[in-house]
């Protein structure tokens, strides 16, 4: 079955896509541009570091394909496209930044000469409780006390700590939510990463180097081996996402039947409360069996490591039983 005229061949949220279009040399032009729709900022020059695919992709199902870059010399980006919410992406991002400064520091280097550390996350879900698509993020000073204050004779007060560190989050469900136009380089190139669309088509005939992604990802031919690693990210992320929203709405079910049960048991309010923990419980068991990591468990669960540890002998011994009976 053939795509809509208006909807591409093949997705820039896939990631591996996302990086075989724009870590490749000769698209050069394309990142470039790309960044600066982000960035906000002219870009004389970016050299992509590390342009190759990992070998071992299709065992790592969610492992990170992002892309290193450096720009006018002087600044390290990261950017990661990510489609899978793995209600971890502050602590993550946070992690990959310290990284990268830590690498780009060398031994016997002056601390003034590091150079800028940019990540780029772009997100297919919404993640942060802002009234805005693209947050950005820097080290800033917490609101002066009043019995901290010293009058210094500052006007205007420095709110930043330093300029070297700098984070960028893009939610594209709030970009299509807001209905954007496609005046700012930054709505031309989101509607390519949204893929389909009047506006996607728009956004190509106001930008050369849109058009030319537009391009690209509509004539794109895969070799069979690359064919396999994009259906496998399709899949990979499909499954988790699935799993996610089976878990969860599987755990809402049960806790709501459990809690009526009981409700009407022992009243409204007690049965409430068991229904909330069963919820929990079930949602966790489901989890487990959907072999989903502990990280992402505590954190959609809200428990601590000893709590998840309980879980887990609880869940272990129900099965224990099943199979002896």
């Amino acid at each position: 079955m053939n795509k809509p005229t208006n909807e591409l061949k093949f997705s820039l949220k896939n990631d591996y896509i996302f990086k075989k279009i724009f870590a490749k040399e000769e698209n050069n032009s394309k990142l470039k541009d790309f960044l600066e729709a982000i960035l906000n900022i002219e870009i004389k020059k970016v050299e992509v570091k590390n342009p190759e695919i990992p070998k071992n992709m299709l065992d790592e199902k969610l492992a990170i394909l992002d892309i290193r870059a450096e720009i006018n010399e002087d600044t390290m980006i990261d950017i990661e496209m990510q489609v899978a919410n793995q209600y971890n992406i502050s602590e993550r991002s946070t992690i990959y930044t310290a990284k990268m400064i830590s690498s780009d520091v060398k031994v016997g280097e002056e601390y003034k000469d590091m150079k800028k550390t940019i990540s780029i996350n772009i997100l297919n879900f919404n993640y942060f409780k802002t009234n805005t698509y693209h947050n950005i993020a820097h080290m800033k000073f917490e609101k002066v006390k009043k019995e901290e204050y010293v009058d210094m004779g500052y006007e205007e007060e420095q709110e930043i700590v330093t300029e070297k560190v700098e984070m960028h989050f893009i939610e594209l469900p709030k970009f299509v939510q807001k209905d954007s136009g496609t005046k700012s380089k930054l709505e031309q190139w989101l509607w390519v990463m949204v893929g389909k669309g009047d506006k996607m088509e728009k956004a190509g005939k106001e930008n050369k180097e849109v058009e030319k992604t537009i391009d690209e990802l509509n004539t794109m031919n895969l070799s069979e081996e690359e064919r396999i690693m994009y259906e496998e990210r399709e899949k990979a992320i499909i499954n988790y996402n699935f799993g996610m929203a089976s878990a969860e709405r599987h755990g809402r079910e049960e806790g709501l039947k459990e809690g009526i049960e009981k409700g009407q048991r022992k009243g409204k309010m007690e049965g409430r409360k068991e229904g909330i923990e069963k919820k929990k419980s079930d949602m966790i068991k489901n989890m487990l069996l959907l072999k989903i990591d502990d990280d992402t468990i505590k954190k959609v669960a809200e428990i601590t490591d000893s709590e998840l540890e309980s879980y887990k002998k609880k869940f272990n011994m129900i099965e224990k039983e099943k199979l002896d009976k």
